[in-house]
């Protein structure tokens, strides 16, 4: 945060990933859900986890299990309008997909996040 109420906004899709990562980090929970849009969802180990209230829940589950999101070798976003898909190639070897959306005042939002696109 800049300071104990503002917090930088993604001005581009591929700003998310290094919010949500260096928010985690910081312990601003609420910092990472506001990189989701209010009817956001997850999927993550096959459950689905929609709204910010519920992604909150799973950010604090994951926190307090003392995982560290880690910062991945990122493809170029793919962007089609107000569309953008990202995605990321984790230290551990899997991938993360992500679609954003372009908001009213031009900043991105996550719509939806997959954990992971590899299967075993």
């Amino acid at each position: 945060m800049t300071d104990g109420t503002t917090r930088e906004p993604a001005r581009d899709p591929q700003d998310l990933e290094r919010l949500l990562i260096s928010r985690q980090w910081a312990g601003d929970l609420d910092g990472m859900v506001a990189l989701f849009e209010p009817d956001a969802i997850i999927d993550s180990d096959e459950q689905l986890t929609r709204g910010r209230e519920s992604i909150r829940a799973l950010f604090s589950e994951i926190t307090a299990m003392g995982r560290r999101f880690a910062s991945g070798a990122q493809r170029p976003a793919v962007i089609n309008g107000d569309l953008a898909l990202t995605s990321t190639r984790l230290p551990d070897g899997t991938i993360t997909t992500e679609v954003a959306r372009r908001q009213r005042d031009g900043t991105w939002l996550w719509v939806i996040d997959r954990f992971s696109v590899t299967w075993p």
